[in-house]
């Protein structure tokens, strides 16, 4: 059953459409996940499902009594003492007459903080913004929503909060989120929602899915451009030649000449992406960094704990651990602007750091952009040559009327493109990365992921988004407890197949496990199936593959341009059925695995 049906909307804020008679179906059960170039207006839509923003033509049609909670990229949680408190008053737990359901949703609430690894009798002004995001994450699924709205939830989560929230998604209801982040895309989304010139294009399936068939589709929409412009311009030249074109027999082509003109102006090209380059300056010493016996301590916390740890040119380190592991302190201590309580830190020679901040403080509020990336100057010097800070703005998608903007003006992702302009415009050979990801889109992160993929120079990278960890590092630094840190050879995925599978290595049910003696095998003992289960086994590959090739046929419809001129009911049943060949397919497949089990004696 669809949820909510979007037809023909449209939505303009001055001469920029957002929504250009734009299509979309929710249905049941269903997890969207929602992508786009940043400014594209997928907060607007969401905004517009939750009734803040109004639509200037089209329709919105919704299930009557349909509940839907939302949670902000910054969710602002109401005053109060302590949590329970302001998350009441943010969930309008008042307006509740009866009290019974009051207090289950009390008790869901309590139920789902502890989840999330929270007190509900915190203090709120202690909370961190990591733990505020919790908290509203918390709230929205104590209220058990129809619809669940999710703009960036992954933005101040850590990896563990990150796969806890994976997990949540997968049991909750139906979702429409809004993410870069592309590991937790695969991991939830049932369907993918493009936002791209104004029009919902939907594909079947999650992110990977989803990039397999944009590939073909850019391909195909650039050829057919070309052919456009080719003719185009073919016509173009014979109605120069004067006095032919204007012959009664020819008057069929000059009017067809004019509708192609109007359609080569009508045209909606895709945005430029942004062009990175990194100027390296001189190289360094071949040791950056070297660590003997470090430590570091504040109060009773232990952040780094008898770490030594060796540095070369171009290693590229990146550091995971949940907040408040001490990441960024241990990379303080690394580039020697913090003391370490004993042990040694020697740097090498020539050792040049050019530093992002994920809190953005190196940005001025009051300066405006050109003046943040060359103050003083109109020109730019990088990588042996000069450059036009309009120019090498416009790099950054910084249109001309842009550069003299405010940078209290930006949005957060314009200034997370402005700190890495700024950034990469001074010449360094240690480059320092503390969350760079937040606020770009997936366009800008992979050619962000290019580019530190060929610089040649060292990079320290603090990152919760493990595609980007496995397309950059070489070596991660893993936080594993009590100031314990470990060095992993490879990225995120490396460092999942190579961590202790029992727990961190101070665990005490992992001491007691390596104590007790090793048991003897028991003899394992096989299973014959019957006959209607051997024969359910043998039908089963069959089956799997006609469920995948109706699949594929499927996506490969859906995907078409022309796939949204049908009719809505066909729409909304092309849409339940891949829902419900994705349950086939998951519980046919671990009846497979049942079955297996049993013939090789394993239940």
């Amino acid at each position: 059953m669809a949820l909510l049906t979007l037809l023909d909307a449209q939505l303009a804020y001055g001469m920029q459409p957002l929504l250009d008679r734009a299509a979309l179906s929710v249905q049941e059960g269903e997890r969207i996940g929602l992508i786009g170039r940043n400014g594209t207006g997928k907060s607007s839509l969401l905004s517009i499902i939750t009734g803040v923003t109004h639509l200037d033509d089209g329709e919105l049609v919704m299930t009557d009594g349909m509940r839907i909670t939302s949670v902000e990229q910054e969710p602002l949680l109401p005053p109060g003492a302590t949590l329970r408190e302001s998350l009441a008053e943010r969930g309008r737990f008042d307006d509740l007459h009866d009290d019974r359901d009051r207090w289950r949703i009390e008790s869901r609430l309590v139920e789902f903080l502890h989840r999330f690894g929270m007190e509900a009798d915190a203090p709120l002004e202690n909370a961190s913004g990591g733990e505020r995001k919790r908290a509203a994450l918390a709230l929205a699924f104590a209220l058990q929503p129809d619809l669940l709205l999710l703009d960036e939830p992954t933005n101040h989560l850590d990896i563990d909060g990150i796969a806890l929230l994976e997990t949540t998604i997968a049991k909750g209801p139906a979702a429409i989120i809004v993410t870069h982040d592309r590991w937790f895309l695969d991991r939830v989304a049932t369907r993918i929602i493009e936002l791209d010139r104004g029009a919902l294009r939907s594909y079947p399936g999650n992110y990977s899915a989803y990039e397999r068939i944009k590939a073909d589709q850019i391909n195909s929409e650039e050829l057919a451009n070309r052919r456009f412009d080719k003719f185009w311009k073919q016509e173009e030249v014979w109605i120069r030649k004067g006095v032919e074109a204007r012959r009664t027999r020819n008057e069929g082509r000059v009017k067809r000449l004019e509708s192609l003109r109007v359609e080569r102006s009508e045209r909606r090209e895709r945005v430029g992406n942004v062009k990175l380059s990194i100027d390296t300056g001189e190289r360094s010493g071949k040791l950056v960094a070297e660590l003997e016996g470090v430590n570091k301590s504040f109060g009773d916390r232990v952040i780094v704990k008898d770490l030594s740890l060796r540095i070369g040119r171009g290693d590229r380190i990146g550091l995971i651990g949940a907040n408040g592991a001490g990441k960024s302190t241990l990379i303080k201590l690394i580039l020697g602007t913090l003391a370490p309580d004993s042990g040694t830190v020697r740097l090498g020679t020539n050792v040049k750091v050019a530093y992002f901040d994920q809190m953005r403080a190196q940005l001025d509020p009051e300066r405006t952009v050109s003046e943040t990336v060359s103050p003083g100057s109109d020109w730019i010097e990088i990588n042996g040559g000069k450059k036009h800070v309009l120019s090498y703005l416009g790099d950054f998608l910084f249109s001309p009327r842009r550069v003299n903007a405010p940078v209290k003006m930006l949005s957060g992702g314009e200034r997370n493109r402005l700190l890495l302009a700024r950034l990469f415009a001074r010449p360094a050979n240690v480059l320092v990365l503390d969350e760079p990801t937040n606020d770009l889109d997936i366009e800008s992160l992979e050619l962000l992921e290019q580019v530190l993929q060929e610089y040649g120079s060292t990079l320290l990278l603090v990152s919760h988004d493990r595609v980007f960890l496995d397309n950059v590092v070489t070596q991660t630094l893993a936080a594993d407890g009590g100031g314990v840190w470990k060095e992993y050879v490879g990225g995120y995925s490396d460092w999942l197949a190579q961590r202790p599978k029992t727990g961190t290595s101070d665990s005490p049910d992992q001491e007691s496990a390596r104590a007790e003696p090793v048991k003897a095998a028991a003899p394992v003992k096989k299973v014959k199936l019957s006959f209607k289960e051997q024969r359910e086994l043998d039908g089963l590959p069959a089956e799997l593959e006609a469920l995948e090739t109706e699949q594929r046929a499927l996506s490969a419809r859906m995907s078409d341009i022309s796939y949204y001129k049908q009719d809505a009911a066909t729409m909304a049943g092309d849409h339940k059925r891949v829902a419900e060949i994705d349950e086939l397919l998951t519980k046919r497949l671990e009846r497979w695995e049942l079955l297996e089990a049993k013939v090789a004696g394993k239940t």
